[in-house]
Parts: C-alpha cells; sequence; structure tokens
C-alpha cells in the first residue's frame, strides 16, 4: 500500500510542475528595476532582446553560491558573445545590489525585482526559491532551460549552443 501511495505521489507531483516554455503574463509585466532607477517589465526588456538568446541570472549581492558561480558565468560571457546575459537581482536594498556588480564586475543586462525573492509574479511563476537560478531563452522568445542551480550545470552549454 506505502509503494501505491509513493508512486501516486510521485505521479501527482511531477504532472503539477510541468517545465513552461512561454513566460505567463503576470511573470512578463512584473515590474522590474534598471541601475538608472528607471521602470520596466520583463516583457519589455525581452522583446528588446529578440532574436537574441537570453541567459538569465537569478542573484543577490548576499549570496555566496551566487558568487561562486560568478566566474563561470564570465566564461561563459566570452564563449558566447552573441547571447544577451541578463542579471536580475533579487536584493531588497538598491545600494547593496549596485555595489554587487561593480565588486563582482558583473557585465550584462542588470536589473531588479524590488520586492525580494519572496513576493511578486515573476517570483511564482520561475518557483524561485534558490538562488542562483539560471534560465536560457532561446531567440524567438521560448524557454529552453528553466531551471538550472549551479553555473557547471551542462544543460546551460546545451542550450546556449
Amino acid at each position: 500500500m506505502r509503494k501505491i501511495i509513493l508512486l501516486f505521489c510521485v505521479i501527482f507531483l511531477n504532472c503539477n510542475y510541468e517545465t513552461p516554455t512561454t513566460f505567463s503574463s503576470p511573470a512578463k509585466n512584473e515590474r522590474l528595476v534598471a541601475v538608472d532607477g528607471s521602470l520596466t517589465t520583463l516583457n519589455e526588456v525581452l522583446n528588446r532582446y529578440k532574436g537574441n538568446t537570453v541567459f538569465i541570472d537569478f542573484w543577490a549581492s548576499w549570496c555566496a553560491d551566487c558568487v561562486r558561480g560568478f566566474p563561470r558565468i564570465k566564461t561563459l560571457q566570452k564563449k558566447y558573445s552573441d547571447v544577451v546575459f541578463l542579471f536580475i537581482s533579487v536584493d531588497e536594498n538598491f545600494n547593496s545590489w549596485k555595489s554587487g556588480i561593480q565588486r563582482h564586475r558583473l557585465y550584462g543586462e542588470h536589473y531588479n525585482l524590488p520586492k525580494g525573492m519572496k513576493d511578486g509574479d515573476l517570483v511564482d511563476f520561475v518557483r524561485l526559491s534558490w538562488i542562483p537560478r539560471y534560465m536560457v531563452v532561446d531567440k524567438e522568445g521560448s524557454i529552453k532551460l528553466f531551471k538550472a542551480t549551479k553555473a557547471k550545470d551542462e544543460a546551460i552549454e546545451e542550450n546556449l549552443n
């Protein structure tokens, strides 16, 4: 009986967590703050880079795992110079976020989720319970890699190629 219940739970949980290939409307309309303080949406950012592969890195200045992944991300940036590297910080402190960009010499497009990683439509859509979190969006705007949590995950390069 226990095996049947366990099997049911595994099947039920797998059915509820399909990997999305497009962002939901609420997630695309989530407000992002640019480094200059202006507001935009994920949709506006992704539309700006339509026709390009976009690598998304959810991170925070206080996240040790994020910092450990930066050397690998920088290697990917050199190898895939045609890819847009989009860094979305979940820092709730604007100054910490900006200092983190400079301190770690992060080059790419930078935006902030001012509500942090505990609230918001984008956070809910991505099911952001851990950072770093990496995603890859293809040239047509489809999500090719929904969840990678290690910068050395082979799926990242497979989807950037």
